[in-house]
């Protein structure tokens, strides 16, 4: 059992990435392997989007991970998240997903419903806590002291375990899919 943490800041060991390291201390003390993967680099290849779609693909829930930005997620996240995507949707589904936000102040809430929108459109279950998924702080060591927001992210590692722990244990079956539908309203 694993889940794979996409961390998109550019700051590979800011705030967003202190919120996502509470998620993945937690779900390893739950059993769960975590890996957190930085995606918001300035340069990316086509080797780069692959490489975290084939671990995506063999991960059992995703965490995306991303500070505010003008009321919503890293454009450079946002990029590889559509590539990356593009790739794997139909691959992802019934798979967990989580999305977290780190934020000074505002933004959150549109940020949070945006990321989420990767899982629905891909047929993930989103995974919750007991608030929104989102910590505040303009430093990590301001976010260590958000203990609200870190508790949050505990409990949503520990909600993630589990439902990954309930799916593997169960015999019941998935779901019969059905071949997409797409409707063009322009005639």
């Amino acid at each position: 059992m694993n889940v794979l943490l996409l961390n998109g800041s550019p700051n590979a060991k800011g705030c967003t990435y202190t919120a996502l390291k509470e998620v993945k201390d937690t779900l390893e003390q739950e059993g769960i392997e975590a890996q957190i993967v930085n995606i918001a680099i300035e340069y990316f290849t086509k080797e780069d989007v692959e490489r975290v779609a084939e671990l995506c693909v063999n991960a059992d829930g995703l965490v995306i991970g991303s500070p505010v930005w003008y009321a919503s997620s890293c454009g450079l996240s946002n990029y590889f998240l559509d590539l990356l995507f593009s790739r794997i949707g139909s691959k992802m589904r019934l798979k967990f997903g989580a999305a977290v936000v780190s934020c000074r102040r505002g933004g959150a809430s549109s940020t949070f419903d945006q990321l989420n929108k990767y899982f629905t459109i891909s047929q993930m279950p989103i995974v919750s806590s007991n608030y929104w998924n989102q910590v505040h702080g303009n430093t990590p060591d301001e976010v260590k002291q958000d203990l609200e927001g870190l508790q949050t992210m505990r409990i949503l590692a520990r909600n993630m375990a589990y439902l990954i722990k309930a799916v593997k244990s169960s015999n019941v079956a998935l779901p019969d899919s059905e071949a997409k539908i797409k409707t063009n309203f322009i005639r």
